[in-house]
């Protein structure tokens, strides 16, 4: 039998709670070539210095197998009835990318049109986040990621993109059951996984047609939030085409909220089982700034990204990285590495310099950081003020099953009770 490599190790379901004593193990060798031919980048330097490296593509149809790329995005666009998808923006490189990208941020992120456009949502954020903890009063045990991590995202990027709120069971479904189609280890050889990866490939399909609908009624009758603004903008570089449109709002839904949930969960996880760090947090709440930089870089939301691949050879760390290998730069690792942060794998609220990759660098630096931040500071800070004598009643709690996008799928919490 074949020994795992680290990184194998670190993928399998059984290791989701906890990877990082493998990705310990895996930065004794910075770039690490896979037994499937992939390069794997541990280390804080090697990844910070290839997501400046114009010689690695974030673009599928430019990696070690473009025609299955281009075959998979024809035969869902072909079993939806809608146009083939285009590459989205954090799967192209540029030109594409830094057009699509300015045709995209003043829509959502607000400058040079509408600079507090981010910042105006927060009296919305904080009456959702109010409205989640008054309505756990006279509970003893909550789920803080149903009743608190989940809702507040989801409700916010629904607002923000203009997708009704009364859809999201339906998207809900059709993305957990994509995420869950996703598998990098070696347990992407079960019979199971064949059947995730089918159900998956089918609800991306539906929700493909699901957005290209929901872009054609915007058409025909504007309305509200980023999505009916990008159908119906006439800029200077002129309106996305109804695959470019579908490809990133796909992204933006999948994105907008997932991670979100995860940092959330997280955050109250970490908290929970650093109380000393929790109550510093009650005392000075002032410390949530820095206090969520902290909690992005301990339990980084995506671990890795699957697209990136050489269009040249890439000498780094003594290895050469050939002209069209796949690499997958490890963040989760990173935000861990001894040589860029003192103490890794202790939580200090008041960390200086904390250059984590919790968003990325560089020209795929998170689309939705600021919103992102906004929302995690509002949650996390009325939850350590309000909620009183919180404790962990399993842990580790369970974990979904997608390898990206690491997250608890329940945190079950005994409470003493909600302040007003």
């Amino acid at each position: 039998m074949v020994e795992e490599t680290p990184w194998q190790q670190a993928l399998r379901y059984a290791n989701r709670a906890n990877p990082y004593p493998f990705y310990e193990e895996l930065r004794k060798t910075p770039v690490a070539r896979q037994p499937d031919g992939t390069y794997v980048v541990s280390t804080y330097r090697e990844i910070v210095t290839l997501l400046h490296d114009p010689r690695v593509s974030s673009d599928p149809r430019k990696g070690p197998d473009p025609a299955s790329a281009q075959a998979e995005a024809s035969a869902q666009a072909e079993g939806s009835g809608q146009p083939e998808a285009e590459p989205s923006i954090i799967t192209c490189d540029p030109p594409q990318h830094d057009r699509d990208r300015r045709m995209m941020t003043p829509h959502f992120v607000g400058p040079p049109h509408s600079p507090d456009l981010i910042a105006g949502l927060e009296p919305e954020i904080r009456r959702i986040v109010d409205g989640l903890l008054d309505h756990m009063q006279g509970k003893t045990r909550i789920d803080a990621v149903d009743e608190f991590a989940y809702p507040l995202p989801v409700t916010v990027i629904c607002k923000v993109l203009g997708v009704p709120l009364e859809d999201e069971p339906r998207f809900h479904h059709w993305i957990q059951t994509a995420l869950d189609a996703w598998e990098f280890g070696p347990e992407a050889a079960s019979e199971d996984f064949q059947s995730r990866l089918a159900a998956g490939n089918q609800a991306v399909q539906e929700f493909g047609q699901f957005a290209a609908e929901l872009f054609d009624r915007y058409a025909r009758q504007p309305g509200p939030g980023m999505l009916s603004a990008m159908v119906n903008e006439d800029g200077p570089e002129g309106r996305m085409s109804k695959g470019l449109l579908t490809s990133n709002a796909l992204l933006l839904i999948f994105a907008g909220h997932e991670t979100t949930v995860n940092l959330i969960a997280h955050s109250v996880l970490t908290l929970l089982r650093h109380p000393d760090a929790l109550e510093k947090l009650r005392r000075r709440p002032e410390l949530i700034v820095p206090g969520v930089e902290e909690l992005l870089r301990f339990e980084s939301s995506v671990q890795f990204w699957p697209t990136r691949s050489a269009v040249k050879d890439i000498d780094i760390a003594g290895t050469t990285i050939p002209k069209g290998a796949p690499i997958f730069l490890a963040y989760g690792s990173a935000n861990r590495d001894p040589e860029q942060f003192t103490d890794p794998d202790e939580l200090d609220l008041e960390r200086r310099d904390n250059q984590h990759l919790g968003f990325s660098q560089g020209i795929h630096f998170c689309f939705g950081a600021p919103l992102a931040r906004l929302e995690v500071q509002n949650a996390i800070g009325e939850f350590v003020r309000r909620v009183e004598n919180p404790r962990l009643v399993e842990d580790p709690p369970p974990y979904r099953r997608n390898q990206i996008f690491r997250g608890p799928r329940h945190v079950l919490v005994d409470i003493d009770g909600i302040r007003d």
